[in-house]
């Protein structure tokens, strides 16, 4: 199985030889350290990158989809939970140094950021943004962290809020419209005058908000959030459990059995 280059910075911090493809869509092997230190490099250079991070959902949604999967190879993805690991470990023979996943990774980066940053939030409802831009507030005071709109916006709107985030030009922006609205929105929205990094990142700013809780600590250790999360919401997360879990294995064992 072929293995493809990562484009190197041309820096001293260096990003890995070499990514994963699972179903189709490239994986970056960080650890944590590097991928912090890549991305808060990125800001000091302005350096506009799409990132995005790959769970057995995702996945499923790129082999579904070829508009999303065309737009995923434009983004830096990043490996999200124990379905993307168990893919790697069978196609690759070993996990992902790391399981970084956004919503632990994400307000991890932030509070990393040696220098203070403009941080926008963008999607949810209303009452989840404001409450996330709250908890971001008090967990990240040297940041100016900004409500830039929810995710419930109009098509007249859209160009609204593409010319505050060209005014406000944020280091960072946090997407969270769910997959795959979010990652095709960054893909054919967003350029380098809207923003440094852009992270499609899901239900994040839900999760910060309390509104969705997030499984105990005991659980994420088991690797089973999704099964808490399944619990939780049965009537809108079933299929993508119940089915798709095993459908996304299925794939993996035919990309391995076809060596691709």
């Amino acid at each position: 199985m072929t293995i493809q280059s990562v484009q190197r910075l041309g820096s001293p911090i260096a990003e890995p030889q070499q990514k994963r493809n699972i179903l189709g869509v490239d994986v970056a092997p960080f650890s944590w350290g590097e991928a912090i230190d890549v991305l808060e490099r990125r800001i000091r250079e302005r350096r506009f990158t799409k990132i995005g991070f790959l769970n057995a959902h995702a996945a499923n949604s790129a082999s579904a989809d070829p508009h999303y999967a065309a737009a995923m190879r434009d983004f830096m993805v990043l490996p999200d939970g124990v379905g993307v690991d168990m893919a790697s470990r069978m196609l690759y023979g070993a996990n992902f140094p790391a399981n970084l996943n956004g919503t632990d990774f994400v307000p991890a980066f932030l509070k990393a950021l040696a220098t203070p940053a403009k941080v926008g939030l963008l999607g949810a409802s209303r009452g989840n943004v404001e409450a996330a831009a709250e908890k971001l507030r008090q967990m990240l005071p040297q940041h100016e962290i900004v409500v830039v709109s929810d995710g419930f916006f109009s098509d007249s709107e859209e160009s609204g809020i593409l010319e505050r985030l060209r005014q406000l030009r944020p280091d960072v922006l946090l997407v969270a419209m769910g997959v795959p609205r979010q990652e095709l929105w960054i893909d054919r929205h967003l350029t380098d005058q809207h923003c440094t990094l852009a992270f499609a990142v899901g239900a994040l700013l839900d999760f910060m908000s309390g509104a969705v809780p997030r499984a105990p600590g005991w659980i994420r250790r088991f690797r089973l959030e999704w099964l808490f999360r399944l619990i939780l919401e049965p009537s809108r997360l079933w299929r993508r459990y119940m089915i798709g879990n095993p459908v996304f294995l299925v794939r993996i064992v035919r990309q391995r059995l076809l060596g691709r």
